[in-house]
């Protein structure tokens, strides 16, 4: 299919189409059910190739052999016919693998069309609705396809945390989700991935976030999350009801090309009296726990029988396997990773997560203090990325060009996506900032000794008081001043150069280099050899910092709108007004795994510089940041000069 879409040419500020190659959205259907009761208590049905696209199986089409069927715990190969039987019990997802060189249908918000829920009795009574009651097993669940060949080569997009709260907050996605798959080429974009916290607690918005994501004619695979939750359901079994019924099973696999997706569930609502955890205790509030449930490991087992060892698999979770950013959290954790570990075995595997508001690149052997107690496991064995957050820092935070919240995530990252591309059962990741280019990949700052006092009053300030609040900080990001421009006192007392490379891992190597001098190797300020997290003003972000320091917005106030429209609000109607003010200590970057410090050389003369920073991943290319700065013997005025003309 091709879309036009209308953009403004500044040379000639006249309106013209651009053609924007997308995919064919228009094999839209649903799984064909035929209803009567079942003979037995047995799932029977075909997966059958739907010549005429209507979603039903006529008499003349045929079966598709060799295609995996399962209803949650087994997993069974459909015969010559296409047929398959399953052992039937209430409240399972009976569903299809789509299998390489397939599609199945999607329905009009572009959600693929691979499932069939059956709940007798549907959900018991929960403020979104869940599930409808299905009565009684059907006489046959039938899934269609069509031939669609991929082949090996193709792309992924990957989104982090949307979690929006509230319909303004639904606009930012649109803004900038929509707004990216409006206007670029997705001809090799073969899926969408949300990692979880789709939505932020009111999951009547699940429809118009759809619609606005299905202006990209790409089809869509969702993970649960622990804001897309049922929180008026009393067990897990009906936590993710609502998630069903909009999205489908809360854990699935598909195949694309050579590479075998899987969709996890690892959100246990609520834990309590289920697991041995403090937290979890039954008089606790409800809350959850990060643990992939028995049902599922099962699953997965037989799951994985049928693929190829050599096959990459990609496992999707919204709670990270591990996780740097809350290393020493049981919750945020997987319990059982150990199992998982156990069962990819020497498989080659991408294992991809949210929930934190980070990005985070954990590869082979990598680990961080924390990770044994809270998951019984130790050096990660296979590549892991924590995807950052669409919402950033729950779109907190002054407004940015585009009208959206600049929301820095807590380890220093701007807001963004991943891009992943396929060959075979090799990938390469790449992050995208919204509005941003390939090539930039780093922000840099200075650590001077201005700063890491500035940041000492910060911290101390965000640990008394309550965020936000109506006390006067003691500093705000203008008490920082130039933050290019650095005095020959703070090159003598200690100054170095702070590269926040956001996609970095410990394989890459960065360095920096002033006015073309021999460069300077950096150094990543954590290891990622089983040391605790370490935090603080010389392991902090001064950029991240500076922008997460002072929001205007919280102080925004009018006579007309009054308290309707003051300030803003972030979660569930938490409003942020007062005097402007940082965010709040926990989403501050005290520390981040993407940091690397060299430091400036002390002999510097005053005058302006050119600094280049270069980073080289792990997959062996190279980005570079360059910048002027200044030193200086002192800091000059920086407001007007007034006294000169009076």
């Amino acid at each position: 299919m091709i879309r036009t879409v209308n953009v403004l040419l500044l040379a000639g500020c006249v309106a013209v189409p651009t053609v924007v190659m997308a995919k064919d959205a228009s094999y839209q259907g649903t799984v064909h059910v035929v209803h009567g009761e079942a003979t037995s208590d047995m799932a029977r049905g075909t997966v059958f190739l739907d010549a005429n696209r209507n979603s039903v199986f006529d008499q003349d089409e045929t079966g598709v052999a060799d295609v995996l069927v399962s209803n949650g715990l087994q997993v069974v190969v459909t015969d010559d016919t296409g047929a398959y039987a399953l052992p039937a019990y209430d409240d399972m997802n009976v569903f299809v693998t789509k299998p390489t060189g397939y599609a199945v249908p999607v329905n009009a918000d572009m959600v693929p069309q691979f499932a069939y829920v059956h709940k007798v009795a549907g959900s018991p009574p929960l403020r979104f609705g869940g599930i409808e009651p299905t009565g009684p097993l059907p006489q046959a669940i039938n899934f269609p396809l069509i031939e669609d060949d991929t082949g090996a080569q193709f792309e992924c997009l990957v989104f982090g945390d949307t979690q929006p709260y509230t319909n303004q907050e639904v606009s930012f996605v649109r803004e900038t989700v929509g707004r990216l798959l409006a206007s670029r080429d997705n001809a090799a974009t073969e899926c969408l991935i949300f990692e979880g916290d789709v939505m932020g607690d009111d999951l009547s918005l699940y429809p118009r976030f759809k619609k606005i994501v299905s202006v990209g004619g790409v089809p869509q695979y969702y993970v649960p999350g622990n804001h897309d939750l049922d929180f008026d359901a009393e067990t897990d079994r009906h936590s993710f009801d609502t998630f069903r019924r909009e999205f489908g099973p809360e854990y699935y696999s598909y195949d694309i090309g050579d590479v075998h997706f899987v969709v996890l569930d690892d959100v246990r609502y609520p834990c309590n009296g289920v697991d041995d955890h403090a937290f979890c205790d039954l008089s606790k509030t409800p809350t959850y726990n990060g643990v992939i449930h028995q049902r599922q490991i099962d699953w997965l087992r037989n799951d994985l029988a049928h693929v190829p060892e050599d096959r990459l698999i990609v496992l999707n979770a919204h709670i990270p396997f591990v996780t740097y950013t809350d290393a020493t959290a049981q919750k945020h954790q997987v319990d059982n990773l150990a199992e998982l570990y156990e069962i990819i075995g020497e498989r080659p595997a991408l294992g991809l997560s949210g929930h934190t508001h980070t990005t985070e690149q954990i590869v082979p052997g990598e680990s961080f203090e924390g990770w044994a107690e809270n998951t019984g496991t130790g050096p990660v064995p296979f590549h892991q990325i924590v995807t950052g957050a669409v919402s950033g820092s729950w779109w907190a935070g002054d407004l940015n060009d585009a009208g959206v919240p600049h929301a820095t995530q807590r380890l220093g990252s701007p807001r963004g996506y991943y891009v992943i591309t396929f060959d075979g059962s090799d990938y390469v990741d790449t992050y995208m900032t919204f509005g941003g280019r390939e090539d930039e990949q780093m922000h840099v700052s200075f650590n001077t000794p201005r700063f890491r006092d500035w940041a000492k009053d910060l911290f101390a300030y965000v640990d008394i008081y309550d965020i936000p609040s109506d006390i006067l900080p003691p500093v705000t990001i203008n008490d920082l001043g130039d933050m290019n421009m650095v005095t020959r006192t703070d090159l003598q007392d200690g100054t170095w150069v702070a590269v926040n490379v956001w996609n970095g891992s410990k394989e890459s190597v960065v360095s920096v280099s002033i006015n073309g001098r021999p460069a300077i190797e950096a150094a990543r300020t954590q290891a990622g050899e089983g040391e605790a997290v370490l935090r603080g003003v010389e392991y902090a972000d001064p950029l991240a910092l500076a922008r997460q320091s002072t929001n205007g917005r919280i102080a925004f106030r009018s006579d007309r709108g009054g308290d309707d429209t003051a300030g803003f609000t972030t979660w569930k109607g938490v409003e942020w007004t007062g005097v402007p003010g940082p965010l709040q200590a926990w989403m501050l970057t005290s520390r981040s795994n993407h940091l690397w410090r060299a430091d400036l050389p002390a002999d510097l003369s005053a005058g302006v510089h050119i600094l280049e920073a270069v980073t080289t991943d792990r997959y062996g290319r190279t980005f570079r940041h360059t910048m002027p700065f200044e030193v200086v013997e002192a800091l000059p005025p920086m407001r007007f000069q007034s006294e000169l003309f009076e």
